[in-house]
C-alpha cells in the first residue's frame, strides 16, 4: 500500500537510494531519474483503501472523491485563494488560483479584454488554441479554458504541493508532471499560441534567462506570454528590480510588451528575424547555432540561446495555421518537414475515423462513449486517433515514441496536445490517470529495442484507472503473448478480440484486443 502513488521515474526515494546528487537550485530533483532494470517494481500498484470509480466529466471539473487522493493539505494552505475545499466525502474546486481568487472564468475574460480580442473571447476566433500553463496548481485555469475551445498543457512538478497534478488529472483536466529545470520540456518548438504563469514562483532570470528562452522555443511566431505575479506590478525595490531585469532580458530577446494592466503583463514573441539582425554584436542571449534542432527534446539540455526562424519556416503569426476547429483536419505546413504529403495526411485521418468507429462497435455493448475522459494514444503518429474523437467529451494525451518525435509537431499544429516518451521507461504521471489506453504497434516496436513487454504491461496497468479499458492493436503473436497475462493483470472484467479489416496503415496481419480492468482493493494485493 505504501506504493499506491508510485511514479517510478519521479521517485524521490530512488534518488536517495542511488546516492544521486541532483542540483536542487536547478530543480534537477524534480526531473526524471528512472530505476535501473534490477530495481523496477515487478508488481501491480494497488489503489488506496476505499477507492471509488472517479466522478465523471463534466461534474469532475468541480469535485472529486477525497478517498481517491487523500491529501487535503493544499485545502488548508490555499484556503484564502479558493483552490480547493474539503466537503464531507468530496473535495470541491471553486475555480480559484493564487492570482485569480474570484475565479478562472473572470480572469480568462480579463486576459481577452487586455488583448482586445473580439467579444472578450480568448480563443480569438480560433487562432488561440494551444496554451502552456506552467506552475499550474490544480489546473483550474486550464479547466475553464476548455469552455473557450482552448486546450492547455498544464504542468507542475511533484514538489511541496506534491498532489496538485494528481488532483488535476482526477478532475479530468489535461495536465502532466513537468518542471522547468535543466532539460527541455518534451514538446516540439512553436507549439503554443500562449504561455501562462500565474504566481508560478519561477526564477526567470537564472542562468542567463534560460527558462524564458525555453518558452521562446515553445511559442509560435507572435505568441503571447501572460505573466501575473508581483514582479509585474509591485513597487517595492526587490520586485521592481526583478521586473526591470525581466523587461530588459525580454527586450534583448526581441519580445515586446503588448499590454500591462493591474497584476498582469503580456508580452509577444516576434514574427521574424529582423529584430535579431539589428542587435549590437555580442548581445546576449545569442542566437542558437544552425546545427541545433529546436524539436529535439528527449533528455536534451536546455540551451541559453534564441532559436531563430529558418527560411523554410512559416513565420506569420500562428505559423500560418487555419483557426480551430478547421485546423484539426487541415494539412498543416510543417508536414513537409517530416516528408508526409497532404494526401497521406488526409488518408491517415480517414483511416482512423473508420478504425475508431470499429472500436466503438466492439465496445458499445459494455460502455457509453460519455464514460471516457482521460485518454492516451501511446503511439500517436499524426494524431489521427485523437482527431477521430473530436465529437466526444474526451481529451487525448498523444504520445510520440522517441524515434517518432518529429511527428509531435503535427499533432500540436492540429490543435491537439501530446508529449515525447520512451516506452522502455515509466511515464511521468500518477497511478490511475487514464480511462483508456490505445496501444497501436507499440509492443512490436519496443520488442525491437530489446525492452520487456511485461514491464510495459505493468506500467500500463499503473497508469490505467480501475474499470478502464485498453485497446491493443498489434501482430497476432504479440496479442497472443499478452493474452497470457490478462488474468494476472486483472484485465479480465471484459475481453473482446477481433481481426480488423486491412488498410493502408496495416503492416501485415493485425489483431485488436480490448480488455477492461477490474476494480480491486489494496487488501487483495496480499493474496
Amino acid at each position: 500500500m505504501k506504493y499506491s502513488e508510485l511514479i517510478p521515474c519521479l521517485d524521490r526515494n530512488l534518488i536517495y537510494q542511488l546516492k544521486l546528487k541532483p542540483n536542487l537550485t536547478l530543480m534537477e530533483h524534480y526531473e526524471r531519474h528512472c530505476p535501473p532494470p534490477d530495481r523496477r517494481f515487478n508488481c501491480l500498484i494497488p489503489p488506496p483503501i476505499g477507492y471509488k470509480i472517479p466522478i465523471r466529466w463534466p461534474e469532475s471539473r468541480d469535485e472529486v472523491w477525497k478517498v481517491n487522493i487523500p491529501h487535503t493539505q493544499l485545502a488548508q494552505e490555499k484556503s484564502d485563494q479558493n483552490w480547493m475545499v474539503v466537503r464531507g466525502e468530496k473535495i470541491n474546486f471553486p475555480g480559484g488560483g493564487t492570482h485569480f481568487h474570484y475565479g478562472a472564468y473572470k480572469y480568462i475574460i480579463a486576459l481577452a479584454r487586455m488583448l482586445k480580442f473580439r467579444n472578450d473571447k480568448l480563443h480569438n476566433g480560433g487562432n488561440v488554441r494551444n496554451v502552456l500553463d506552467v506552475g499550474c496548481g490544480v489546473a483550474s485555469f486550464g479547466a475553464y479554458l476548455l469552455a473557450h475551445n482552448i486546450i492547455a498543457m498544464s504542468i507542475a512538478p511533484n514538489d511541496v504541493h506534491e498532489n496538485q497534478i494528481q488532483f488535476a488529472l482526477e478532475r479530468g483536466i489535461p495536465s502532466t508532471l513537468g518542471v522547468l529545470g535543466t532539460r527541455r520540456l518534451p514538446f516540439p518548438s512553436r507549439s503554443f499560441e500562449l504561455a501562462h504563469c500565474s504566481r508560478c514562483r519561477i526564477d526567470w532570470l537564472q542562468r542567463d534567462g534560460i527558462l524564458l528562452l525555453e518558452l521562446d522555443r515553445l511559442l509560435r511566431p507572435g505568441g503571447y506570454f501572460a505573466y501575473s505575479s508581483p514582479e509585474a506590478y509591485a513597487h517595492d525595490p526587490q520586485n521592481r528590480r526583478i521586473g526591470n531585469a525581466m523587461h530588459d532580458l525580454l527586450k534583448r530577446m526581441c519580445w515586446r510588451v503588448v499590454v500591462r494592466k493591474d497584476q498582469t503583463v503580456i508580452w509577444a514573441k516576434p514574427t521574424s528575424n529582423s529584430c535579431f539582425l539589428k542587435r549590437q554584436p555580442g548581445t546576449l542571449p545569442p542566437l542558437c547555432s544552425t546545427d541545433d534542432d529546436p524539436d529535439a527534446t528527449w533528455n536534451v539540455q536546455m540551451k541559453a540561446c534564441i532559436s531563430p526562424y529558418s527560411s523554410q519556416m512559416h513565420m506569420v503569426r500562428g505559423s500560418g495555421l487555419v483557426p480551430w476547429p478547421k485546423r484539426l483536419t487541415e494539412a498543416p505546413p510543417r508536414l513537409e518537414e517530416i516528408g508526409v504529403s497532404a494526401e497521406e495526411f488526409h488518408e491517415d485521418t480517414r483511416i482512423w475515423q473508420f478504425r475508431v468507429s470499429e472500436y466503438w462497435n466492439q465496445m458499445k455493448s459494455v460502455v457509453r462513449r460519455s464514460y471516457f475522459r482521460n485518454v492516451m494514444d501511446m503511439n500517436s503518429n499524426l494524431g489521427g486517433f485523437g482527431a477521430a474523437l473530436k465529437d466526444t467529451d474526451v481529451w487525448v494525451m498523444n504520445v510520440s515514441p522517441v524515434n517518432q518525435s518529429a511527428r509531435l509537431k503535427i499533432i500540436y499544429d492540429r490543435g491537439l496536445i501530446g508529449t515525447v516518451h520512451d516506452w522502455c521507461e515509466a511515464f511521468s504521471t500518477y497511478p490511475r490517470t487514464y480511462d483508456l489506453l490505445h496501444a497501436w504497434q507499440i509492443f512490436s516496436k519496443i520488442e525491437e529495442y530489446g525492452c520487456g513487454l511485461v514491464d510495459l504491461l505493468i506500467e500500463m496497468d499503473r497508469i490505467l484507472r480501475p474499470d478502464g479499458f485498453v485497446i491493443i492493436r498489434d501482430k497476432p503473436s504479440i496479442v497472443n503473448y499478452i493474452h497470457k497475462y490478462v488474468t494476472a493483470l486483472r484485465w479480465d472484467r471484459w475481453i473482446s478480440e477481433v481481426e480488423p479489416r486491412k488498410d493502408a496503415l496495416s503492416s501485415g496481419e493485425e489483431q485488436v484486443l480490448i480488455v477492461r480492468k477490474k476494480l480491486w482493493s489494496g487488501e487483495d494485493s496480499t493474496m
